[in-house]
């Protein structure tokens, strides 16, 4: 089954479609563009239900449950087109392991937003890569009020299950909190502040 989604969501690169998307983890469908494939991870330009493009999110082969053109891709191109979105570029990604894939986004993006979709459903924890390995990440997190911790929080690679950065809710956590606790007189540390993802 795999192979089948791999073959497909190479279809969706090269004819540079709108798709939809359906995961283990989640009821919603996820609506996008495919921007590039590794061997076990793809990357989506997301299109929000407000029909605007808001950042990025990778996602594993193996949690994809299928993967097929937006009927509605007609209606939402155009609604894009008019509103002067234009789909993003392909953000400069290493996807040929996750430790590569948070390594190459944390030198990307100030902020990075982890899933563990199998120990925490309903939260993702978000903040700056602070240092990667093959076995764990550390994460330097910044709450839902904008206010960072004083110490990075390490996480398994194995149980994160999706990646994203690059949306409107992280820059907007960055324009407040700034990039660090060096920019900001909030931080709170040793605190861990889960956010309820908005599906």
């Amino acid at each position: 089954m795999a192979t089948n989604h791999t073959k497909r969501i190479n279809e969706a690169i090269e004819r540079r479609e709108l798709v939809r998307i359906r995961r283990r983890f989640e009821d919603t469908l996820i609506h996008g563009y495919v921007l590039a494939l590794g061997p076990r991870h793809f990357i989506v330009a997301l299109v929000s239900d407000r029909l605007w493009f808001d950042g990025f999110e990778c996602f594993r082969i193996k949690d994809v449950r299928s993967v097929e053109t937006d009927p509605y891709a007609a209606f939402i191109e155009s609604a894009l087109r008019l509103r002067g979105q234009r789909k993003p570029r392909r953000p400069r990604l290493n996807l040929e392991s996750m430790e590569a894939l948070l390594a190459s986004a944390g030198a990307l993006y100030p902020l990075v937003a982890i899933h563990r979709e199998k120990v925490e459903p309903d939260t993702c924890r978000i903040g700056s890569i602070a240092a990667v390995d093959a076995k764990e990440v550390a994460l330097l997190e910044i709450g839902p009020g904008a206010d960072w911790d004083e110490v990075p929080t390490t996480y398994p690679i194995r149980a994160i299950t999706r990646v994203s950065f690059g949306g409107g809710y992280e820059e907007a956590l960055v324009l407040v909190g700034g990039r660090g606790p060096a920019d900001t007189s909030t931080a709170k540390a040793g605190t861990r502040r889960p956010r309820t993802v908005r599906k």
